[in-house]
């Protein structure tokens, strides 16, 4: 509420006649008196006041008795026809003249006792004490703060009436000077008000909270309902909508009925609070289509905040708000509309309920500028989502969708950004399928957590897959890779770790590019650090990468992470990889001798990481090895010449036999057929056949042309080339993969139910 008993009496005591002894005859400054009183010379606030002078004390004569007050400070008792005292205290005080009887109270800080025609009494308290004057007993006010101005919220400032009562009326008959100093005032109150009320909208990154802060800020200080209308949907950016311009209803807020009780705050729609009596008649409409050249559509192109007794907003309101609610008569209601740097992007409505002063022609500015934040808030929140958007497709475009599930291994992933503020990273897994039932795993980091450290790891993912398939080593690998990094810049710096799991032999194959060791999780619950030589990273040049052969048992985890889960500004790599070591023992003791699941265990892992270790992103890659026993497994070496296709025929024949699948016989024995007289037929070095039995038949016929076959449509006078073409209709899926040493085609078959 505005402050106009402080200020009315701030601009009472600087005029000359309230500290001078004003009254009837105004007198001047030299007292004069019928003998009791004593002459001194007058000083006013702000009157030329001497602080070096410790003391002073003067009284002024009148036809009572006005006894003068002593004390460290200065005291001066006015004149007047009743009687007056003037009360000591360490501080100034002044009694001002009155027709009634006037007492200033002692106190250690300032005290001024207003005039009026009945009886005035000033309040006591530590800090500084103004009594309103009037025709009746002014109110007191005690407390250690300024006993007339009301409390606001936090971060407010406090800017209208009361609760429950009117606002304070400056005094009757108050000088010129008293109104000019009250209006600077408000002035001040209201440039304060805004700009408590902008930085909290400004504070919000995202839709919800620009309009939380919006609603909070205004309501109740400035008004006690508040409605705000967004477009439906949010242009972005450049973007120019078509159609017509509908406006959904966001928010609502209001003054909760009892105010102990924060029951009349809104949340989110649908729900709406019961806005009566601000808005009566129901609730307002949740959805406005705006008409083209209709009075909603000028007032929003007008720009301005208009008061809802306008002319203009007296048929915009019912078309926004719908036919049923009805606002506050007179100036109670501000219609402002949300301008971003573009468009109008929406509507707010500022309500205030009959029992409280109306809105003033300057509220209407304030209005202004609470829009004018609240939608330039709104674009930003709007250009953020999209390049939030942006971001996380990039990244998720950049990282398998979902992972393959070779035969002999599980495997599960889990990737976690540096923060919600960097949403897009270097950091990436992938999962290959290799010929022979084999699989690659890869994680790999680049440096930086920017839209260029993620378009580079998306190219090296890109070149890994494609290295992948051509079956090279690790290390060869990491090696084609270091070269790429090279050429796509001189800073493009990476770590990676590239393993060959392969589930017939139990055995795995690592190289290192400056990676974090990878861990194994034995069956049993050990932990162990695998000794992985560490290799310089991708992008240095010139080094060589070293690949080393592991066993890999069935029932043991790999678990392969990029940085971001070891180390943080609160412990170096080292101690990570052992505090992760020690999770790894302690949850596999918690499921015994059986391995722990493979998806609750990453989520384990991920819960090592505390508040203020997500420095960086997080990338996992967890594979349980499971193999593929040697019973299922059946492998021989042909020599190739005419007579290998019915050898390969017998061999598979009596496979099938042991297996139990004499279903599939006939199939087999007919697809082998084709697919080793093609490879005898261009083959120089003994060919190989294998015969696979897990969830599927594989077969795989491997030679040592690189060359690869491609499927045809023979003419009816060929002689061949029909071959591939009944492996096609035939086989459940067929392929072929090019090798260091030739290539490997190979086909599968359903397993008979």
């Amino acid at each position: 509420m505005w402050d106009a008993d402080r200020n009315a009496a701030r601009g009472a005591s600087r005029r000359p006649g309230a500290n001078g002894g004003s009254g009837p005859d105004e007198r001047p400054p030299a007292a004069q008196g019928d003998g009791r009183g004593r002459g001194a010379a007058r000083r006013g606030a702000g009157a030329g006041e001497h602080p070096e002078r410790p003391c002073e004390a003067s009284a002024t004569a009148g036809a009572g008795e006005a006894p003068t007050a002593t004390g460290s400070g200065e005291a001066h008792a006015a004149a007047g026809s009743g009687e007056t005292r003037a009360a000591a205290g360490s501080g100034e005080t002044h009694a001002a003249a009155g027709s009634g009887e006037t007492h200033a109270a002692a106190g250690s800080g300032e005290t001024h006792a207003a005039a009026g025609s009945s009886e005035s009494h000033s309040a006591a308290g530590s800090d500084e004490a103004h009594t309103a004057p009037g025709s009746n007993d002014a109110r007191r006010a005690s407390g250690s703060g300024d006993a007339h101005t009301a409390a606001a919220t936090a971060g407010e400032v406090a800017y209208s009436a009361p609760e429950g009562g009117a606002p304070t009326v400056p005094p009757a008959g108050g000088s010129a000077a008293a109104e000019a100093a009250t209006a600077r005032d408000r002035s001040g109150d209201r440039l304060r008000f805004v700009g408590a009320a902008t930085r909290r909208i400004a504070r919000g990154i995202d839709l919800d909270e620009i309009v939380l802060g919006l609603c909070r800020a205004t309501v109740p200080t400035f008004a006690d309902a508040i409605l705000v209308y967004l477009r439906d949907p949010l242009p972005v950016g450049d973007e120019r909508p078509v159609g017509p311009v509908v406006l959904r209803l966001r928010r609502t807020d209001r003054i909760p009925l009892d105010p102990d009780t924060d029951s009349g705050r809104l949340s989110l729609l649908p729900s709406q609070p019961d806005l009566s009596p601000a808005v009566g008649g129901g609730p307002a409409a949740e959805l406005c289509e705006v008409e083209a050249g209709g009075p909603l559509a000028e007032v929003l192109r007008g720009v301005r905040p208009v008061f809802g007794d306008s002319q203009a907003a007296r048929a915009a309101l019912p078309e926004l708000l719908g036919e049923g609610p009805s606002v506050a008569t007179g100036q109670r209601t501000v219609l402002a509309p949300l301008r971003g740097r573009r468009r109008v992007i929406g509507a707010a409505v500022f309500v205030r309920r009959p029992d409280r002063p109306p809105f003033e022609p300057d509220d209407l500015l304030v209005a202004a500028q609470l829009a004018t934040h609240t939608a330039l808030g709104v674009d930003k929140a709007v250009l953020y989502g999209r390049e939030v958007y942006i971001a996380d497709e990039l990244q998720r475009t950049m990282l398998p969708d979902s992972l393959p599930q070779p035969t002999g291994v599980r495997l599960a992933s889990r990737y976690l950004p540096a923060a919600e503020t960097a949403r897009v990273g270097g950091d990436w897994y992938d999962a290959i399928p290799l010929p022979g039932n084999r699989v690659a795993l890869v994680v790999g980091d680049v440096m930086g957590h920017s839209m260029t450290s993620a378009a580079i790891m998306g190219q090296l993912r890109t070149t890994a897959q494609t290295l992948a398939g051509l079956d090279l080593p690790p290390q060869e690998v990491l090696h084609h890779l270091d070269e790429q990094a090279q050429r796509l810049g001189t800073d493009r710096m990476a770590t990676c770790l590239y393993a060959v799991y392969d589930p017939v032999a139990h055995r795995i194959v690592v190289a290192n590019a400056g990676h974090p060791p990878p861990l194994l999780l034995h069956r049993g619950g050990r932990a162990e650090v695998l000794r992985v030589p560490p290799g310089a990273p991708i992008g240095v040049g010139g080094v060589d990468f070293e690949a080393v052969e592991l066993d890999a048992p069935a029932g043991a985890t790999l678990m392969l992470y990029t940085d971001g889960l070891v180390e943080s500004r609160m412990r170096d790599v080292w101690t990570g990889i052992e505090q992760l070591r020690e999770r790894l023992t302690a949850t596999a003791r918690l499921t015994g001798p059986n391995p722990p699941p493979l998806e609750p265990l990453c989520d384990e892992v991920l819960d090592m990481l505390g508040p203020g270790d997500r420095d960086d992103d997080v990338a996992l890659l967890a594979a349980r090895f499971e193999g593929i026993a040697p019973s299922d497994v059946a492998y021989w070496f042909l020599d190739p010449k005419a007579q290998t296709a019915g050898q390969a025929r017998r061999l598979a024949r009596r496979a099938l036999a042991r297996w139990d699948l004499d279903d599939l016989t006939d199939a087999v024995e007919l697809l082998v057929s084709e697919v080793v007289t093609n490879a005898v037929r261009y083959a120089e070095r003994p060919i190989t056949l294998r015969l696979l039995r897990t969830d599927v038949l594989r077969c795989e016929v491997g030679d040592d042309v690189p060359q690869l076959p491609r499927l045809r449509q023979a003419r009816p006078s060929d002689e061949g080339g029909r071959g591939l073409y009944l492996v096609n209709r035939m086989a459940r899926r067929w392929g072929a993969t090019r090798l260091s040493t030739g290539k490997v085609v190979w086909f599968e078959l359903a397993m008979p139910s």
